[in-house]
């Protein structure tokens, strides 16, 4: 038994040293450093329960076991970080159970006692660690429910051997041969745990590095890429809506707001921007920054109304008043492009181009509104955009009319 104490304390220190490596390296993340705390705990607790005969049996016993059991609460801790969850006193209850019953007389000089005591606090914190790595509703994550699995049949083991104990009664010398493989197939099942806890950092990893390459760093939304990858999933089958609609966002004269505040407070409109729209936008599409001061957003709808509502939804609200940015008030306005097209006909280059002609539309009509294209009318005209830059005179009140009518409708404030 003090042999595999020993190995077991070995291991340990082992991994809480990985552990605080890993953590100095991503200081963000406390999981690392409270799991790495928790395995120096477990070994420094074994380590003093191998000492005893040396050192005094209240230390070796009593407060040796509590340590050790206070490393399983350090691990359920770890995992309630990790997913973000509030800490509850529970967690305290695997060493807790141990000083509880270690302090009745009949368990103090009994081993067989100590021992059964023991194996139903080892079962509470293999209990509570299965609840903790339980995955969140809608994730969906291997690992974890591997983990689940390990931690309910350490459970089960800590407690099947908690009621042999007590009901077969061996002897001392049975009672120590017995431990010491009951020993052996706990320490098999925490290093599985520790593999499967490794597969899990491992996926997580995978995920948080994913979820950088799909977003735009200044404003948290979809980069280009992300858009292209849920518009997949959008436009793909299985959708409940018939019709995909592309608006897309361009906020008025950006390049002046520069020029005139300076890039940090055009920094600050776009992620205003972006807050803005995003929480409009439903769970069922997607949100992101195209380019510049160019956002687009994909929802699926039953008919276009949805679109055009969603549009002026985010032009009214973000335009509603000015916006503070250090110690400038700024002015800023939007102007949006709407396509909406049958899911079975629909394509990014097709959807995309149509908002597109869309927005300059709504800017040739003097910008801060949102026009809907008409893909049935501007079918027809070939030259339904015709070239133009920003600096160029706004057409007159017939050109603005003719053009509303050939590429869609127009909304103003």
């Amino acid at each position: 038994m003090t042999t595999g104490l020993t190995i077991w304390c070995s291991e340990a220190i082992t991994l809480a040293t990985v552990l605080l490596l890993a953590w100095a390296h991503d200081r963000k993340s406390p999981v690392y450093l409270v799991w790495a705390l928790g395995f120096a705990v477990s070994a420094i607790g074994f380590a003093l329960v191998a000492a005893r005969g040396v050192i005094p049996d209240i230390w070796s016993v009593q407060i040796g076991n509590a340590v050790a059991l206070f490393g399983e609460s350090a691990w359920i801790i770890g995992f309630r970080l990790m997913d973000k969850r509030k800490l509850k006193w529970s967690v305290l209850l695997p060493p807790l159970v141990w000083l509880f019953g270690v302090s009745l007389p009949w368990v103090t000089d009994n081993f067989l006692n100590r021992v059964v005591v023991y194996d139903l606090a080892g079962a509470v914190g293999a209990t509570l660690l299965a609840f903790a790595v339980q995955p969140a509703a809608g994730r969906r994550e291997p690992a974890r429910r591997q983990l689940a699995i390990v931690f309910t049949v350490l459970a089960c083991f800590c407690f099947g051997s908690a009621l042999w104990l007590v009901f077969a009664a061996p002897t001392l010398e049975q009672a120590l041969i017995y431990r010491g493989y009951t020993a052996l197939g706990y320490a098999l099942l925490v290093v599985v745990a520790i593999v499967l806890n490794g597969k899990l950092l491992m996926e997580r990893s995978e995920r948080r590095w994913r979820a950088i390459s799909i977003t735009d760093t200044l404003t948290g939304v979809l980069n280009r890429r992300g858009l292209q990858e849920s518009y997949e999933i959008l436009a793909g089958e299985g959708q409940q809506q018939q019709k995909l609609a592309a608006l897309l966002f361009d906020l008025d004269h950006f390049k002046k707001i520069n020029d005139r505040y300076g890039h940090q407070t055009g920094d600050t409109v776009l992620v205003e921007f972006a807050r803005v729209a995003h929480q409009f936008v439903p769970r069922s599409g997607a949100f992101g920054r195209m380019g510049g001061e160019e956002f687009v957003a994909f929802i699926p709808v039953d008919e276009q109304s949805e679109a055009e509502a969603l549009a002026e939804t985010i032009r009214a609200d973000f335009c509603r008043g000015p916006l503070p940015a250090g110690r400038s008030l700024v002015q800023a306005t939007v102007s949006i492009g709407v396509a909406v097209m049958p899911r079975d006909a629909v394509s990014w280059d097709r959807l995309v181009s149509a908002a597109d002609r869309a927005l300059y539309a709504a800017k040739r009509a003097g910008r801060n509104c949102s026009i809907v294209f008409n893909e049935l009318e501007a079918a027809n005209d070939t030259d339904a955009a015709p070239a133009a830059n920003e600096g160029e005179l706004v057409p007159t009140l017939d050109d603005q009319i003719q053009l509303l009518r050939r590429m869609g409708t127009l909304s103003r404030m």
